[in-house]
């Protein structure tokens, strides 16, 4: 077993100003899976780890969606608005 310490916001903060982690106990077959895909997809293995759960959380929740569209909107959720371009309509005059 291996203990992976997993941040989440809540109102406990460290003297830090940092959210407080969580040592959880993790199999070694998904901290190594883990790791390879959090290389994979430039993430923390604990962040890996959170994005698996927060997946598989969505989708006991909502089983009538697929688990590639909770994946979507998680993603397009956590997507930094200000590097969308603003779509402009033409107006009639122009």
């Amino acid at each position: 077993m291996i203990f992976v310490v997993l941040y989440y916001k809540c109102s406990k903060l460290t003297h830090y100003g940092d959210p407080m982690g969580v040592p959880v106990r993790i199999d070694n077959d998904i901290y190594d899976a883990a790791k390879k895909t959090a290389k994979a997809e430039f993430r923390s293995v604990p962040n890996q780890i959170e994005y698996w759960a927060r997946i598989g959380k969505c989708a006991l929740d909502n089983p009538d969606l697929p688990v590639e569209f909770i994946k979507e909107l998680l993603i397009s959720k956590n997507t930094d608005k200000s590097l969308a371009e603003p779509f402009h309509f033409e107006s009639e005059n122009d």
